[in-house]
């Protein structure tokens, strides 16, 4: 008995395969594509000219591998087609040019780290799969300030605050007010359960609001205040130790630079060039033995305190305000709405520090805020029973 040969035509196994490798093609495509704006975005907005130089050339090889995308899927009989800029780009891009690439590096250095491994099983994209992980690399190198191509230590330690000062000014706020919208909410909630609206519930409220953005502000004061000085003692021994024992904190610099794999004698070399200029000596010791950047111990307590206070408030206030606008339960409803579009909003912005998808951050917000604030309105109510029984 002879048995058919395999359908191939446009329903057949080989034909929905090949189907299937152009929709995994001009998905590659798109992302490479977006990820070539996004660099040539980042390179126009950056100040420094070596990091700008960074970015230009991580663009092109992000439009390279879209070009090498774009023959495939023409080879396979399929046609590349450029789609509208994602909805993160154009958040990402447009903090880059209102506020520095330090805003958002962090969030790209996230999703390159999430990418580098996306074309691990793709055969045809080996020399492509090095290359992305060639980038995570790179931009973990350039928030780290080792030095990435074309920057020398001394610069680059120079840019280490400022690296890092963004993405973490962009986490802290967004943590910060989603401090104050979660736990003020849920405090609105839970004195909404034991006690129903009305005048209690917005005392609650104003209550939270500025009991936590009080403490808030001094946990903030007191932890820049002591971090620093315990920074300034640790700096103010070892500048006592390499006035005391120069040649013995040349050796423990050399013996450091030797445990990151640089030669005995090269490493010799650099502790005695470096030892030879007191300031910078204590400078390159505070950051290679101590782990301390002597640039960020300048920063205001009190500035910290100030940002912190008002970060909370912002997000405590967002419930607070329908319950002071309106009335009854209308209030109440308009509380639980305005939270809702918060937590929304911040699980986004969360996401795109941490370089997930935005809808993916936002709804787990949501659902987060909505448990807590579902519990604590439980908690009151049966609160509010018992004490009233």
């Amino acid at each position: 008995m002879t048995l058919p040969d395999e359908p191939t035509g446009e329903d057949g196994p080989n034909e929905r395969r090949r189907a299937s490798d152009v929709r995994d093609m001009e998905g590659y495509f798109g992302d490479e594509l977006s990820g070539a704006e996004l660099y040539d975005a980042l390179s126009k907005a950056e100040g420094n000219p070596d990091l700008a130089h960074i970015y230009d050339r991580l663009a092109r090889v992000e439009q390279s591998h879209a070009e090498y995308w774009r023959s495939q899927i023409e080879d396979s009989g399929g046609t590349a087609r450029a789609r509208t800029t994602p909805l993160r780009n154009r958040v990402l891009i447009y903090l880059a040019r209102r506020f520095g690439p330090a805003m958002v590096r962090p969030a790209i250095r996230a999703g390159e780290a999430r990418d580098a491994g996306k074309y691990d099983a793709v055969p045809q994209a080996s020399r492509l799969a090095l290359q992305e992980k060639g980038h995570a690399r790179i931009l973990s190198e350039v928030l780290r300030s080792d030095a990435p191509d074309g920057l020398s230590g001394r610069r680059i330690a120079k840019l280490e605050g400022r690296h890092r000062s963004g993405g973490n000014a962009l986490r802290a706020a967004v943590l910060g007010a989603n401090d104050g919208l979660l736990s003020n909410f849920s405090l609105i909630m839970g004195v909404a359960g034991g006690a129903g609206s009305g005048s209690a519930v917005v005392l609650a409220g104003i209550a939270g609001l500025v009991a936590g953005a009080f403490s808030m502000a001094l946990g903030e004061w007191l932890s820049v205040t002591n971090a620093r000085e315990l920074y300034t003692s640790q700096i103010a021994t070892e500048r006592a130790e390499l006035e005391a024992n120069p040649d013995e904190e040349r050796e423990e610099l050399a013996l450091i630079y030797q445990a990151k794999g640089i030669p005995q004698d090269e490493a010799e070399t650099m502790a005695a060039h470096i030892v030879a200029n007191a300031d910078a000596a204590l400078d390159r010791l505070a950051r290679e033995e101590l782990g301390i950047d002597p640039d960020e111990l300048g920063g205001s307590a009190m500035t910290a305190a100030a940002t912190s206070f008002g970060l909370f408030a912002f997000g405590a206030a967002i419930p607070l305000v329908p319950l002071m606008a309106f009335k009854e339960n209308t209030a109440l409803v308009g509380s639980m709405i305005a939270a809702g579009i918060g937590l929304l909003a911040f699980g986004a912005a969360a996401a795109l520090v941490t370089g997930q998808g935005l809808w993916r951050g936002a709804l787990r917000q949501l659902a987060i805020g909505g448990v807590a604030a579902g519990a604590t309105f439980s908690i009151g109510k049966l609160v509010g029973q018992t004490v009233g029984a």
